[in-house]
């Protein structure tokens, strides 16, 4: 019985896929690229009836893959710490006070789009309804500001 390569180049691909996705993306999504030409090259070695459409296709798909698309995954896959988010992101805002905020009685502050519970920062305080406030800080949901200047 002879071995039929397209077949070989399918299920090769097909198992590199499958690391890739029960490991979790630790590869970055090489394998599922690079199994995903084998699949291809495969495919096409099968629909021609030729191993070596099969050797060819597998090869220029992964080596286009290797030299062109590898740089824009990664690029697409990198995290940036440069955008702040949630509590970083309010830090140093101004707002705009909704409900009263004294010592002993949190209020509300509007900054951006949301409304926070917030007390004074401590040595500032109190606030009435209207007041412009800056943050000073943020402990867990709870807003620390102080008059804006």
């Amino acid at each position: 019985m002879a071995i039929d390569w397209s077949w070989v180049l399918v299920l090769g691909g097909m198992v590199l896929v499958l690391i890739e996705v029960v490991l979790g993306g630790f590869a970055g999504f090489d394998l599922v690229l690079i199994g995903s030409a084998f699949v291809l090259g495969g495919v096409a070695g099968l629909l021609t009836g030729s191993p070596m459409v099969a050797y060819v296709t597998a090869a220029a798909l992964g080596i286009a893959y290797i030299v062109a698309g590898r740089r824009l995954v990664r690029e697409r896959l990198k995290v940036s710490h440069s955008h702040v988010s949630n509590v970083d992101a309010v830090r140093g805002k101004q707002g705009l006070v909704q409900q009263r905020v004294g010592p002993h009685e949190p209020g509300l502050v509007k900054v951006g789009d949301e409304v926070w519970r917030a007390v004074p920062a401590p040595g500032s305080g109190p606030f009435e309804v209207g007041a412009l406030v800056t943050v000073d800080g943020v402990d867990g949901v709870t807003l620390h500001v102080r008059a804006a200047s």
